[in-house]
This record gives structure tokens, C-alpha cells and sequence, in this order.
């Protein structure tokens, strides 16, 4: 049975879809809140409860223009813009205290062959997710629509493995970061398989900071492969752990935010409650 908040993402998402559909009509408040059978005032609020900011402000910040100026004023490397964003507050950065360790060559190879994980499902601000662990860390995590296609997928990725319900530690520490003050989360652990180039770009996604953007071609130059724009971008489409891993930030050097894995709606809402964080913390 769907939750409130499921009622509620679900509503939001809807209307994000609506408002891009129809961006250069520019609809206002009430075109939108009709389209969602809401009235404007319902609308107005329930949105702001979950953005944080208004429907017209968040739309701001998903839209091409607002991509484009985040894009052109991070002309720096990411590295520099990591250490411009500081340490503290929302603007913490991931790779403070998200860390990668990678299978080994059986465990990659075999498909978790030997690995005992454990899965369980959870809520997010962006619809449910399957997060899965083992005993180094989190090394599966997605949003999902059906539970079962969700185990599914589980499965196929870690064929090999045993696969046990429950929830631990790792997970619950992982989850918070939907809902924690960042620079309290402890440090969250991952423990995921992938080629050395895969994790290689993994882990400079891991540089992009909250509220900030960047491109495949920019991640392509950051690991020193500067043709390689096509290649990162399947490996930041291999990502399996969702959010986390914040491939959301990677966007089309036009601004145009682009595919991504779970929809190009959740996309947009990440990308403009991420925004709308750093916002408000400033």
C-alpha cells in the first residue's frame, strides 16, 4: 500500500513532468495544481513541504539557463570546486565521507560467489529503494516502482551470492542521507564491483559537490582521458548504487540534464532539491 510520502513524490513528479512539458507556456500556479487535481493553495504548500522552496523557484533550478550558469561559473576543475564548497553544513562533500572499495577480480567475476548480502526496502524523498549490503558495505542501491522486479534485479546482478532479507548498520547509516544534516553522517562505506575505469569514474562522480553540476566530457578530462566522453558516460549509466554514487550530477554540456537510469523526472527532482539545500543553508 502506497504511503503518504509515495502519494505525495508521486504528485510532485507529476507536476515536474507537467511544468517541463510545457515549460515555454510558462504555466502558472494554477494550470499546474489543476493539472494534478490540487487546489493552487494544497499545491503550493504540499510542494514547498518537499522542495523546500517554491514550485517557481525549483523550477528555476532545473531548468537549461540555471544548468548552463552552474556550468559555466565552475569553470574549474572539480577538485577546486570541491575545496571552494568547505567542509561543513549541507555543502559537505561526498568523498568526505563516502569511500569505494572495489571487489576483488573472483568476486567481480563471479558473481558474488561466496558473498553473503542483505537486502532490504526503504522509503526516499524520491520514491522507494532496494539497498543491499555486505560485510565491507553498501554495494547495491536503487529506486524501484515493484519489489519484486526489484529483488529480480538484485539477483541478476549477484547471481552467485547469498542473498539474505534484513536490514543493518551499513544500510540504515547509508539511508540518513535523505534525511541527516550531511556533515554529521558517519562515514558510509561501498563495497561494489566494476572494471578499474568503471570505479575510476565512480569515484569522481564522488567530487561533484551537492547543488553542483558537471559534464561527461569535464568527468573525461578529470581521470586524463579526455576522448573518452562516450565511455563515461556508460560507465556512470553501470552505477549501482544509486544517489550515492550521485550520477544525477552529470549533465549534457548544453545543459540539458539528460537520461538517467531511474527517469529523467526523478533526475530532475534530485537535481533541484539538491539545489534547494544548498539554498536554503546559505
Amino acid at each position: 500500500m502506497d504511503t503518504q510520502a509515495d502519494i505525495d513524490y508521486d504528485r510532485v513528479a507529476e507536476a515536474i513532468d507537467y511544468i517541463k512539458e510545457n515549460f515555454r507556456q510558462q504555466p502558472n500556479l494554477d494550470d499546474v495544481a489543476d493539472q494534478i487535481h490540487l487546489s493552487p493553495f494544497h499545491f503550493q504548500r504540499l510542494f514547498t513541504e518537499w522542495a523546500g522552496v517554491s514550485p517557481k523557484k525549483f523550477l528555476q533550478y532545473i531548468s537549461i539557463e540555471h544548468a548552463k550558469r552552474v556550468l559555466k561559473d565552475k569553470q574549474a576543475t572539480l577538485f577546486d570546486a570541491a575545496y571552494e564548497t568547505g567542509l561543513s553544513g549541507t555543502g559537505r562533500l561526498h568523498d568526505l565521507f563516502v569511500k569505494i572499495e572495489g571487489m576483488t577480480p573472483g568476486e567481480f567475476k563471479n558473481g558474488g560467489e561466496n558473498l553473503t548480502i542483505c537486502y532490504s526496502y526503504a522509503k526516499s524523498p524520491f520514491g522507494n529503494v532496494i539497498i543491499a549490503s555486505t560485510s565491507k558495505g553498501i554495494c547495491y542501491m536503487t529506486f524501484f516502482s515493484n519489489e519484486s522486479s526489484a529483488l529480480l534485479a538484485l539477483r541478476q546482478y549477484f547471481p552467485n551470492a547469498l542473498l539474505k532479507q534484513g536490514i543493518d548498520e551499513m544500510q540504515q547509516n547509508a539511508l540518513r542521507i535523505f534525511s541527516y544534516d550531511w556533515s554529521k553522517l558517519p562515514l558510509i562505506k561501498l563495497h561494489i564491483k566494476g572494471t578499474d575505469f568503471q570505479l575510476k569514474v565512480w569515484e569522481m562522480l564522488l567530487k561533484i559537490p551537492i547543488g553542483h553540476l558537471s559534464t561527461y566530457g569535464n568527468i573525461a578530462e578529470e581521470i586524463s582521458n579526455p576522448n573518452a566522453a562516450r565511455a563515461v558516460g556508460t560507465a556512470i549509466g553501470s552505477n549501482p548504487v544509486a544517489f550515492l554514487i550521485p550520477c544525477h550530477r552529470v549533465i549534457q554540456a548544453s545543459g540539458v540534464l539528460g537520461g538517467y537510469m531511474w527517469g529523467t523526472t526523478r533526475k530532475a527532482a534530485i537535481i533541484g532539491w539538491e539545489a534547494a539545500k544548498v539554498s536554503s543553508s546559505d
